[in-house]
């Protein structure tokens, strides 16, 4: 890109951020025709089943969202349906409920798959109420891995887009069928859960990708390999703290497969390693958050070896998030939110050696994502916000027959989102 192609697109972008200012001025000053009392807690439907206050049986809820970007280096607009979700729950009784969810991604599903449009169940799973402090999952659910996996719903984050940490490391929403039981302390601000879930397929990890590949979300998973997860929270005045793991197989052939391979099997063969740490803090209309994790795969080089694979056998994430709401004061129902959020993600810290991988830069990254997000009431989100990608170097090794049209890659980029979202 040419000093003056470059400089044009600055002044583009900036416009366009001034003008999401302008335009979300105007909307705060708005927002005063919402205000009818104290700022309230989001609750859905879904919510209010999980805590027993629901009135009926059989509940609906729900959640979507929709938004457009601009992709500034190819000069490329979308707009699509990211997501639409509908939940349907039942209590059987005061001990046993059942909660599902389907969801469509991308609006369109003709022909397979298309434009990574994908209909498929995100959650099918009873619950067990043993007693007010511990209950049992048992089916198709979300473990408690990160921030995002269990709050992904487009009005409890911040951003058009989820967290990309929390999207391409972790990866959310992450969902397995197992068993999990969850419970809180009696003396102590102290939440936990574990769980046993089916195992990740490394014949399905990709480069680029991390380890999201290898989830089975509930399509014929491979059960000789399992997983177990746990999580504890712990909340301190405006804190709350967060520590999860995750260690799985990732093979789930047979034993004569498996050692035909040179590949561990069972349980726990050829293990994948996760953890993570997050914080979360909220006081007179200021938030933070802050989440780091990081995997190990000690044997990426014979999965590489066996199956054709470029994986890594350490990645890595973190992210920091400042955000105000300019009417925490008002008393209102409405929020306006000010954001901004720093993500550095590397999808190959580390490679096996002797050849076993090949290092690709471009999976080294830093986000940084500035923002709006205006709340008219505390279930329904309009969003903008610029994104400012930068990345390592390409690895022309890794370029395999580049179409002729194809453009010099650039380490930097810059993205204008906006969007909208609902749940209730």
């Amino acid at each position: 890109m040419t000093d003056s192609g470059f400089f044009c697109t600055m002044k583009y972008q900036l416009a366009s951020v001034f003008f999401i200012f302008q335009v979300f001025t105007y909307i705060q000053t708005e927002a005063q025709a919402f205000r009818t009392g104290a700022q309230q807690l989001i609750l859905s439907n879904e919510d209010s089943l999980h805590a027993g206050t629901n009135s009926q049986k059989t509940v609906i809820s729900g959640y979507g969202s929709a938004f457009y970007q601009r992709n500034f280096n190819q000069e490329q607009s979308t707009l699509t349906l990211e997501r639409a979700v509908l939940f349907v729950g039942h209590q059987f009784s005061q001990k046993i409920s059942f909660f599902s969810e389907l969801e469509i991604e991308n609006a369109k599903v003709e022909g397979g798959t298309s434009n990574g449009a994908e209909i498929s169940m995100e959650q099918a799973f009873l619950k067990f109420n043993l007693n007010p402090k511990q209950y049992l999952v048992a089916g198709l659910f979300t473990p408690r891995i990160g921030i995002l996996n269990e709050n992904h719903l487009p009005v409890n984050f911040n951003g058009v887009e989820r967290p990309l940490v929390e999207q391409l490391i972790i990866p959310a929403t992450w969902r397995e069928l197992g068993v999990g039981f969850y419970g809180s302390m009696d003396q102590l601000p102290l939440n936990y859960s574990v769980a046993v879930l089916n195992g990740l397929n490394a014949q399905n990890f990709e480069h680029g990708n991390g380890i999201a590949g290898g989830r089975a979300e509930g399509n014929l998973a491979t059960a000789n390999n399992l997983a177990i997860t746990a999580a504890v929270q712990y909340a301190w005045k405006d804190f709350k703290f967060q520590i999860s793991g995750y260690n799985g197989g990732t093979i789930g052939l047979s034993p004569r497969g498996s050692d035909s391979l040179g590949l561990n099997s069972g349980a726990l063969g050829t293990p994948i390693y996760l953890g993570e740490a997050d914080l979360q803090f909220n006081r007179d209309g200021f938030s933070a958050k802050a989440l780091g994790v990081y995997i190990s795969y000690p044997d990426a080089g014979k999965i590489n070896n066996r199956f054709g694979k470029n994986i890594a056998n350490g990645m890595y994430g973190a992210y920091a998030e400042l955000a105000y709401d300019w009417l925490h004061k008002k008393n209102a129902q409405a929020q306006f939110i000010s954001f901004g959020r720093l993500e550095m993600l590397d999808m190959n810290a580390s490679i096996p050696g002797k050849g076993d991988a090949l290092y690709d830069g471009t999976e080294k990254q830093t986000h940084l994502v500035l923002g709006f997000g205006y709340l008219p009431l505390p279930n329904v989100v309009i969003k903008a916000d610029v994104r400012l990608l930068h990345t390592g170097p390409q690895n022309p090794d890794l370029v395999i027959n580049p179409p002729p049209n194809q453009l010099p890659y650039r380490q930097s980029n810059q993205f204008l989102n906006i969007g909208i979202g609902y749940s209730f």
